[in-house]
């Protein structure tokens, strides 16, 4: 408990000041600009899974497990990040080539990317490898620091002449370069050595977390994309608005997640029980949904509370009030196979799900007719993921732990 509260702590930390960080960029940026860097924010954290090519799970079982090791693990992830270079910068142009070029031109949407896959990713992994050593109030510290170095950038940004993406951008990037030079200072002082044999052992695990990782965080936010793709930047801002809502319900539960993950690699049998798994899932519904609830009677008194820009955004939140539940629930589901070394089966189901989301997102942008009537069956989405998910992953617990 006392090492959750440490955790939750930053957690919270980072909640108030994303709060913050959010209300200064939707108030500063245009809602299509807006629209515009959420979605290619996105994109960045889709292709930041390809970086180092998965060879973070290694590192961060090390730190959790075997931490005398980790200046040798930390070496194989220095090699592996300069190894998935050319593989990202394709990835990235692809990307912009698909989704972003009738909308924005490249250099910023590549300033963004590189912002957010390179180098927060970067600070992030030093917060994680710190989690996986048990110091809880140095990751908190961190990620309470990245997050206000954003808002700072944010809120300074505010106050000048030119409020476009192609300016923001650079903003972005000094903000997340100042978050990683700060984290660089907390990483452990190790000394490091290639050891090419303990890294070949782990190279299934890696690619299999980097296959998994990507489909995750696609399944989360190839939405985005598809909505600017079909719906123009300004509906897309619009669905971003809601989706930054929506995500603020799982900074509590991610935090109880990375808890459980390193229980479950020391006792993979944990939640053996029927009783302990229902549990589990109801009490992250009901957190999700009151988290999501109270946030709309907030915005139904006071509609701007996160400033002019959101007040016509507000009154659209009950409309997915079963949205953060089953979104948190799926990541929960998922994670319970990571932490079992289950990862092949982990890419499986978010690659299942990931197709199944993008299907579904699709028919009912084709579908409306009537402005934003789609958003509430995104609700009705969710439903159709949470049962996919859940039924492959409670089927396959079932099996013996896999020992990474």
């Amino acid at each position: 408990m006392r090492d959750y509260f440490a955790l939750i702590s930053g957690s919270l930390g980072r909640l108030v000041v994303s709060l913050i960080y959010f209300i200064a960029l939707a108030n500063s940026l245009s809602l299509a600009d807006f629209g515009l860097f959420a979605t290619a924010s996105a994109a960045g954290v889709v292709l930041s899974r390809l970086v180092a090519l998965g060879f973070n799970s290694p590192l961060y079982r090390i730190a959790t497990v075997k931490p005398h090791l980790l200046g040798t693990y930390t070496a194989g992830y220095l090699l592996s990040i300069l190894a998935s270079i050319p593989l990202f910068a394709l990835a990235t142009i692809g990307a912009y080539l698909i989704f972003f070029k009738d909308n924005v031109s490249f250099w910023p949407f590549a300033i963004i990317v590189i912002a957010e896959a390179l180098v927060w990713r970067s600070a992030e992994i030093i917060i994680i490898v710190n989690n996986g050593l048990g110091r809880f109030g140095r990751g908190s510290f961190l990620t309470i620091a990245g997050t206000a170095a954003r808002s700072a950038a944010a809120f300074l940004f505010a106050f000048t002449s030119a409020k476009d993406i192609s300016h923001w951008a650079w903003w972005y990037l000094g903000a997340n370069v100042f978050s990683l030079l700060l984290a660089l200072q907390f990483y452990p002082k190790v000394r490091l050595r290639l050891r090419p044999k303990l890294y070949m052992r782990r190279i299934a695990d890696s690619l299999s977390v980097t296959a998994a990782e990507f489909l995750f965080y696609l399944q989360n936010e190839f939405d985005k994309l598809l909505v600017l793709s079909f719906g123009g930047p300004t509906i897309a801002g619009i669905y971003a608005i809601i989706m930054r809502l929506v995500d603020l319900t799982a900074v509590p539960i991610r935090s109880f997640n990375m808890m459980l993950v390193q229980k479950l690699m020391r006792k993979p049998d944990l939640l053996a029980s029927a009783k302990i798994k229902l549990g589990m899932e109801g009490g992250i519904f009901i957190v999700s949904t009151i988290a999501l609830g109270g946030l709309a009677a907030v915005l139904y008194i006071f509609p701007n509370a996160l400033g002019s820009n959101v007040a016509p955004v507000a009154g659209l939140v009950p409309l997915v009030l079963l949205v953060p539940s089953l979104r948190n629930l799926i990541e929960y589901q998922n994670e319970l196979l990571y932490a079992r070394g289950q990862s092949g089966l982990r890419a499986i189901n978010l690659s299942v799900t990931a197709l199944i989301k993008a299907l579904l997102i699709w028919l009912l942008l084709r579908s409306s007719h009537d402005g934003n009537d789609w958003i509430a069956w995104l609700n009705a989405c969710f439903v159709v993921l949470y049962l996919v998910s859940a039924c492959f992953t409670y089927w396959h617990l079932k099996k013996p732990a896999n020992r990474v």
